[in-house]
């Protein structure tokens, strides 16, 4: 598996390091008063107690990858960042986009990113909306963040595949979902940075 590596060893050390989340409403946090990032926070002080995590979030509901890409600077690269989140795909995939051009947007914010020194990158795939023909184009959209993750060798966080092994072991699908059918519960949250969490845990890695 890769893993962002240099943040990992700063989360270890105890040196600061600053993440930034870039994103639409699943990393903002809509209608909920803990997001992924409230309980991915809370996992780090339990998995490295000298960590100095600043975490910033930087997502704006409704927003797509093409708007990521174009508040780059003043969203994300003004604070220096050592990792960045991306997440995005669902509004993309419900907005008229093409996995094409949705691609070819992720792709821009990873090669902007690169250019402005040597950051981890993770790619976050957002939830599973169910059994129905909606999840199946959002999946299209998923798969191109997994063509990207081999391209540039960047690791990619499955969301919606731990999601559905969350359910496939008992799990309510109706549990982490709001009334939309979309956006997580705080259920949904707990796993969605529990997915997060994978990448970054070193128990049996050689890093602990």
């Amino acid at each position: 598996m890769i893993k962002p590596v240099q943040t990992i060893d700063k989360l270890i050390t105890g040196t600061p390091v600053t993440i930034v989340a870039l994103g639409d409403s699943l990393t903002q946090g809509w209608m909920v008063s803990k997001g992924y990032l409230d309980y991915l926070k809370e996992m780090f002080h339990r998995e490295f107690p000298k960590n100095k995590c600043t975490l910033i979030n930087s997502g704006i509901p409704g927003d797509t990858a093409d708007s990521g890409l174009s508040r780059m600077q003043w969203d994300v690269l003004r604070y220096k960042p050592d990792c960045v989140f991306v997440q995005y795909a669902l509004n993309d995939a419900f907005s008229g986009f093409t996995e094409h051009h949705f691609k070819s947007n992720i792709k821009g914010i990873i090669e902007k990113i690169r250019e402005h020194g040597n950051t981890d990158i993770v790619l976050i795939t957002s939830g599973y909306i169910g059994d129905n023909e909606d999840n199946r184009h959002a999946e299209g959209f998923y798969h191109q963040l997994e063509l990207l993750g081999e391209e540039y060798g960047i690791p990619v966080v499955l969301t919606h595949e731990y999601w559905k092994k969350k359910i496939r072991d008992g799990v309510i699908w109706g549990s982490l979902v709001q009334f939309d059918g979309v956006h997580p519960t705080e259920e949904g949250y707990r796993h969605m940075a529990e997915a997060i969490m994978g990448l970054f845990e070193t128990r049996g890695t050689g890093q602990d």
